[in-house]
């Protein structure tokens, strides 16, 4: 099937086309029909898989046919709530793509940065508004938001949303749309809490899922690097210098450990740069284009800043800490491989991983494949080497060891009692 062959309107035609799209994605050519018909879709689909084209293409189609471009003052007619900020802009920036040719507008605004720019883009009249739920909420509360023109509405991500805690402001926002509207659930996993929202929100809806075979990206090629903790920024070098002239994006737990290896790169002469929630918007928005661009090879993030890295060729992905959440391996890795690309994904894992590494294979049901022999091994494989690989006798060492105490225990124990009833004997005779 072809996007023209969905009955698309041409100047979204033409602009997928200048965008080198040809051929939906499973996603979107299931979803796009159905949309179209004006139903209320739950999208289920992981990372990667051409959702935001799912979604936006046919509110772009909707509205190109039925809204009045010349009016004066645009309403919003299209919502969509997304969890970060990364993530909006990528959005607008997709939206902005395909609907180049219709004369629609779309604005985003989120937190982090003054509201001034995006309250004058409001006032000066948008179609599309995609928005993160905090200043989403705020704005609202302000009466800079209205949505009486209301037709549209994408809940992105909304498993992720839950993750960030964004429960309670995404209900405050539900109770405030208009009943009479498409509305459009997406989410990578279906726990029950998300589930009960979608109930909420959707009404007579259809359901689309996205599963491959695997509950990772499909062309995305694993592998796992068994290694001490000291010895990870080593390792994460030594594979860079190898690979120079490819894209890395690295991920890290914490903050703290994100600007950590940022330092250690630098120190070996390799330029990153790190996005995290402490780092001002400008900051990021910088780091991700230099990226996207190019200009920086390496990019060091972790999950909170994560979803909206959408790079063109993404060659790798470093998973310098292992999650301690399965599905956010799923998201991370997912990074690479994007709709029809391939891409190589590897995780690092010390001793205290293991489990973290064990719970991921049990959700994507295979076993991460083990890399071969790196240069800094040393006693880090007896550290972190699989359990089942191991001899029996390294297993339990100190089962053997309290076993063989035990043992001399009771021989001592015996011969005393022996020497006891001797003396004994000996001295009722005399």
């Amino acid at each position: 099937m072809t996007f023209k062959q969905l009955g698309l309107a041409e100047p979204i035609l033409k602009a997928l086309q200048a965008e080198g799209y040809e051929n939906p994605t499973p996603i979107q050519e299931q979803a796009i029909p159905i949309l179209l018909k004006g139903k209320d879709l739950l999208g289920v689909a992981q990372t990667g898989t051409g959702k935001t084209a799912a979604f936006g293409i046919p509110i772009l189609h909707h509205l190109y046919e039925g809204i009045s471009l010349r009016q004066n003052k645009r309403k919003v007619k299209a919502l969509i709530v997304t969890p970060t900020r990364e993530l909006a802009i990528q959005i607008g920036e997709s939206l902005t793509a395909y609907g180049k040719h219709t004369g629609l507008r779309n604005t985003v605004i989120f937190g982090g940065v003054k509201q001034g720019q995006q309250v004058r883009a409001l006032q000066n009249g948008v179609d599309i508004l995609i928005a993160t739920p905090g200043r989403l909420l705020d704005l609202m509360n302000q009466g800079y938001i209205s949505f009486r023109d209301l037709e549209f509405v994408v809940l992105d991500e909304a498993d992720q949303m839950l993750d960030m805690g964004f429960i309670h402001d995404i209900k405050k926002i539900i109770a405030k749309l208009p009943p009479k509207r498409q509305s459009l659930f997406f989410s990578a996993t279906m726990p029950n809490t998300i589930v009960e929202l979608s109930r909420k929100m959707l009404g007579d809806f259809e359901r689309v899922t996205i599963k491959p075979q695997q509950a990772t990206a499909e062309k995305v090629e694993q592998g796992v690097y068994f290694v001490s903790k000291q010895n990870k920024p080593k390792l994460l070098v030594h594979l860079l210098n190898e690979r120079p002239e490819d894209s890395v994006l690295v991920f890290s737990r914490t903050k703290h450990g994100a600007n950590k290896i940022v330092k250690k790169l630098g120190q070996a002469d390799i330029r990153a740069a790190a996005i995290h929630g402490n780092k001002s918007q400008t900051a990021r928005q910088k780091a991700l284009g230099d990226f996207k661009d190019g200009k920086l090879k390496v990019l060091v993030a972790t999950d909170i800043a994560a979803r909206g890295i959408d790079v063109e060729e993404l060659s790798l992905v470093v998973n310098y800490d292992l999650p301690n959440v399965s599905e956010t391996y799923v998201h991370r890795i997912g990074r690479t491989g994007r709709a029809s690309a391939s891409g190589i994904a590897l995780s690092f894992c010390d001793r205290e991983e293991r489990p973290y590494l064990r719970d991921i294979e049990k959700l994507i049901r295979q076993e991460v494949p083990r890399m071969p022999e790196h240069p800094f091994v040393g006693d880090d494989q007896a550290q972190s080497e699989p359990e089942q690989h191991r001899s029996p006798r390294k297993q339990n060492p100190s089962n053997n060891r309290n076993g063989n105490r035990n043992n001399n225990r009771n021989r001592n124990r015996n011969k005393n009692r022996n020497r006891n009833r001797n003396q004994n004997k000996g001295g009722n005779k005399k």
